[in-house]
């Protein structure tokens, strides 16, 4: 099979899994839930295909033609209104969507659970975790991520790492390599920015950034993108000497923007060591800061 014949199947696929989604998801309504009387005895159960056209707005052999998985163009405001008629939920939206062939609106989520982060930070333990949002903000870190990465806090500020990667001192002494890590923390910054276009916030940290720090009004101005949720990092602690880090970056689909910053040792014995001596300070069987 070539490869033409091969995305003929997938859209054929994405076809039927549109009529079965769409029908589904009319055969749950009935006519009360939606403010129309009750039309006489149905043969199926649900909403009828007239009665979800009326309901959006539109010609009833279209959506005929949609629910049938038929070839069609359509719009996000079209496929909005569709939703709307069907109570989907914005999960349910995203799949409407995605089935047939648009991208879905980015969409904000519920504000974060700080309380339920910190616990699974917590429970990352005794490696070093942290929580940011969609400007980069740290809202939940663990003892171990503190105590590695000298994440330093000032009273009625947020924590931002990218502002502490490029301002603080004492977190951008530890990165060994500092100087390979900033074009891309830069370009994944840019990248997160042009996927919020009406977000301001985007812009005022660039530009605090830029008056703050030539290196990164250097590299903001190429204008790079990137992607990149897998590193190797190498730290230099003052008191526990070198450490070298699996990077992960994990995205929460149900708090979008949302992403679980984890460090790992890997293979790494003398890492390891290192964080269960953390973990021994912060329960109290070692002072913190013994050599």
């Amino acid at each position: 099979m070539n490869i033409t014949q091969e995305s003929a199947q997938g859209r054929n696929r994405q076809r039927n899994e549109l009529k079965d989604f769409l029908r589904t998801r009319r055969a749950r309504l009935t006519p009360g839930d939606v403010g129309l009387p009750p039309g006489g005895r149905r043969r199926t159960p649900g909403l009828r295909r007239e009665e979800v056209a009326v309901l959006a707005g539109v010609g009833t052999s279209w959506y005929i033609q949609l629910e049938q998985g038929r070839d069609i163009t359509v719009s996000p405001s079209v496929l909005d209104a569709v939703s709307r008629a069907l109570r989907l939920t914005v999960v349910e939206r995203d799949h409407l969507y995605r089935l047939a062939g648009v991208n879905p609106p980015l969409v904000s989520g519920p504000e974060p659970d700080e309380a339920e982060l910190a616990r699974i930070v917590d429970h990352w333990a005794p490696s070093p975790a942290h929580v940011i949002d969609q400007h980069w903000n740290v809202i939940a870190m663990n003892h171990a991520s503190e105590t590695v990465f000298g994440y330093s806090r000032t009273e009625g500020e947020t924590l931002n790492c990218l502002v502490a990667f490029f301002t603080d001192p004492v977190y951008r002494g530890r990165h060994r390599h500092w100087a390979d890590m900033a074009p891309d923390l830069v370009a994944e910054f840019r990248r997160d920015a042009a996927r919020h276009p009406d977000d301001p916030g985007f812009g005022r940290l660039a530009d605090r950034l830029r008056r703050a720090s030539p290196e990164f009004a250097e590299l903001w101005a190429r204008h790079d993108v990137v992607s990149r949720p897998q590193r190797l990092k190498a730290v230099d602690h003052p008191w526990l000497g070198p450490l070298r880090f699996e990077h992960s970056v994990l995205h929460m689909p149900d708090r979008p923007g949302v992403r679980l910053i984890l460090n790992t040792a890997g293979a790494d014995a003398a890492t390891a060591e290192a964080l269960e001596r953390i973990s021994a300070g912060a329960s109290g069987r070692l002072p913190v800061g013994a050599p």
